[in-house]
Formats: structure tokens, sequence, C-alpha cells
């Protein structure tokens, strides 16, 4: 489902010969033909609503022809775009609630279709409007422009002073069948046809486009509900993976250094059962102890990826701790606010460090940056933070389709999506050859 559609830039204006003008035309006489219908369909919902108030059943009829009525928005928006070459997002799609009682609320209060029913009662005065008021335009500017040619076989018409005249007539007296005012005639349609008739189509087939989109596009509201519902789904996502992961390095790696640290005591305990030599025994039991101080090493490892430590002083020690174990250079510029007590929000602190750590890292495999920076400061409850390297740039944000072989969303993608749920902003400038730049920017105490 598209929600938002891509920025194009506006097609400049036709002329009368332009293959445009005429689409529009053609767009307005389409919903002219259309708005009968859809003014009935309107003035159907409350009609229906009417009698059938008094059953449940019929207030669902009622509900599902509201819902019914985005169909007919999606017919007027197909119009716009293959007419107007106008693209209108569309809204987001009608969810059924849990209980019968909730969709039906959901139906009856379905905003879009409401959205879409206006539309439909509105475009009925106005496509007769437009319709009627561009071909009249057309058909004058045409008849006057070529009235020389055809007004010689009209009837003769008997003027105020007893004279027989062949043309136009204006009035009683004054008739258009003269050389020079044929030729004002002609001027006069020429200009209707040139000048006046292709702006005044346009201008109500843009006057449709803006309804269009005001009316049957996605409100600012249903767009922000709908990424911040895509934002969780994909933070859950996310976060299933890192579990995942978690469970795969503690199986592949942990878990076994502790059966081999297992089997290795086992095997010291039978060598001084069986009365081996004890110096084969301590070497056994050397063996199982510099496994076991492995194991706890990677248990560390894994127990800083889940919550790293250094955040429970502060996001600027965490920050700095991370500088400090970076594989590459990594100049801080922290403002005093970003440690001041309370002034970040732990969730909050804790995107911010892992959005950092993870580009730290990115530059450090991917980028063949010899430093990175890092800079961050609070200020009116937002926490703004900007990540740069001397690499060689061309990063991109991967689409939000793709996965990796795990599962997780790729590349930068991923830190995207993270901030986007938490209502922070993530934006890269990475031009080929660099330097490359993420800025970000989160709620200081907010997290929702």
């Amino acid at each position: 489902m598209n929600l938002v559609a891509p920025e194009r830039p506006a097609p400049a204006r036709g002329g009368f010969f332009s293959s445009r003008t005429w689409r529009e035309l053609g767009y307005l006489w389409v919903v002219l033909l259309l708005s009968p219908f859809a003014l009935a369909y309107v003035i159907l919902v409350p009609s229906l609503a009417a009698a059938l108030v008094v059953t449940v059943v019929g207030l669902v009829v009622v509900g599902w022809l509201v819902v019914g009525a985005r169909w007919c928005g999606g017919l007027y928006r197909g119009l716009a775009a293959n007419l107007l070459g106008d693209q209108v997002a569309t809204p987001p799609p009608f969810v059924r609630r849990g209980s019968f009682f909730r969709t039906l609320g959901a139906l009856l209060t379905d905003a879009a279709g409401w959205r879409a029913l206006a539309y439909m009662f509105i475009s009925f005065p106005l496509a007769i409007l437009a319709a009627v008021t561009s071909t009249t335009f057309l058909a004058t500017g045409l008849g006057a422009a070529t009235h020389w040619l055809w007004s010689r076989w009209l009837p003769l018409q008997e003027a105020s002073d007893g004279t027989m005249h062949r043309g136009a007539s204006f009035g009683t007296s004054y008739f258009v069948d003269t050389p020079w005012r044929q030729a004002g005639l002609a001027a006069v349609g020429v200009v209707l046809l040139l000048v006046v008739w292709p702006p005044l189509t346009h201008g109500f087939a843009r006057l449709f486009a803006a309804l269009t989109r005001g009316l049957l596009g996605p409100t600012a509201g249903s767009l922000r509900v709908e990424e911040l519902r895509r934002s969780r789904a994909a933070s859950v996502e996310d976060a299933d993976a890192r579990l995942r992961r978690i469970e795969r390095d503690l199986h592949d790696g942990t878990q076994a250094r502790l059966v081999a640290v297992a089997m290795q005591l086992g095997e010291a305990r039978e060598q001084l059962a069986a009365g081996g030599d004890p110096a084969v025994a301590a070497q056994i039991v050397d063996a199982a102890h510099a496994s076991a101080k492995d194991a706890l090493g990677e248990l560390r490892e894994i127990a800083r990826g889940i919550h790293p430590a250094a955040l429970d002083a502060g996001l600027a020690v965490a920050l700095e701790t991370l500088a400090a174990r970076a594989p590459l250079p990594v100049e801080l510029d922290l403002d005093a606010s970003v440690g001041a007590p309370g002034a970040v929000a732990p969730a909050v602190a804790s995107v911010a460090y892992y959005t950092v750590a993870e580009l730290v890292t990115n530059a450090a495999k991917h980028s063949g940056a010899r430093r990175v920076g890092v800079r961050a400061r609070v200020s009116d409850d937002v926490l703004r933070m900007s990540v740069d390297d001397d690499g060689r740039g061309g990063a991109v944000v991967v689409a939000a389709a793709d996965r990796d072989e795990a599962g997780a969303r790729t590349g930068l993608a991923g830190l995207e999506t993270r901030v986007r749920g938490v209502d922070g902003t993530f934006d890269v400038a990475s031009p080929a050859g660099g330097p490359t730049v993420v800025t970000v920017t989160l709620p200081a105490r907010t997290t929702s």
C-alpha cells in the first residue's frame, strides 16, 4: 500500500494544442458523468441511516456503505493520476476491531469513508460548473474563430431597418457579415482558444486535484499513526532478531565453552580417581580454568550488548566508554547538558548509545575511515547528535523491505527504524568520496 506519494514537479501549463489540456477537459467530463451516481450514493447513506437506525443490522449496512465510499475515492484518485498526472497517496486501510460493536463503531466513524463522501457531494456542483464553463468557452472560441467559414449556410435574418443579413447577430441591428467583422470575431475566437480557455480548464483541473489531495488522500494524523504502527512493528522485529542473536551467541559460544569446562573437569576427576598422574590432572584443570575465564568474558560481552553498564552512569559516560573501546579514533564533542542528571530519559539514552555504536562500527568496517567525530547536545528537551567520518562515503538507507539473512532490517534502515520508533529523525548525507554525516534528533524526555 502506498501511503506517501513520490514528490513530482508540477508540469508546465498546457496550451490549446497540448494533450494535457485536452486530458484535463476529458477529466472534467468524466467527473461530470460520474457525479450523479456519486451524489445518489451520498444521499443513500443518510437515507438508509434514518430508516434503519433502530436495527443493529441496518447500522452495519450503513457502516459498510461509509467504508465503501473508499472505493469511490480510489476511482477518483485513479482518474487524477491518469488524466491529470497528479499522484495522490492512498489512506491507511480500514481495520476491523476485535468485537462486533467496536467494529461497528469503526465502520460508522471511518474518517476516510466520510471524507470520500464529502468529496462526492462537493464534486457534483463543481463538476457541473467546471465542465459546462470550460466546454462553453471552447465551443464559443471554436465557433467565433471559424464563423467566417460556416456562416454562409445560416438562414437570412431581417434587421431592424428591413435589410436582410446572414451571420451571427448581436441585437437586432448588428450582424457579423462583413470581412472586417468576420476578422474581428475570428480574432476574439483565437484569443478565447489560445489565451482564455487553456488556463481556465487548467484552473478547474487544479481545483479538483487540490480537492482530491485534501479529501481523498491520507491526513497527516493517519500518516503519523501508520508510520508509528510500522515503526513499532519493525522495532518488535528488531528486538526479536536481537534476542535470537543473543540466543545463538550463547548456544554456539558460551554454552559450548561451559560444556568443554564440564568435560575437562570430569576428565580430571576420573584421572585422580584412577590414581593417575596429578600433574596431568592439574594441566586439565588449568585448561578448564582458562575456558571458564573465556566463557565469563563472552558473557560480559553479551551482557554489554544487552545493556552496557556504562549507561547506568549516564549517556555521556557511556559514549566516552564507547569511544575508548572503538576500533578507530573517535573525537567526542559532548555538551555539558548531555551528562546532566535527568537530561536524557534512560530509554532514549539507550537508543542514542546503540545508534552511535552502530554508526562507529559501520565506519570502521565499511567506509575505510581513519577517524569518527561524535557530537551531542541537549536543548529544548531534544537530544541532537551528529556522527561524521572521513571515509569513502556512498552510505545509503536500504529499503525498509530488504532483510538480511537473519531477518533483521539491514544497514542504516534498522537504525532509522529504531530512531523513528521514539519519534526521532534520522538523516544521512554521504556523497561519493565522503564525508559521511549522520544527524539524529531524539526527544530527550519522552519515548512515545
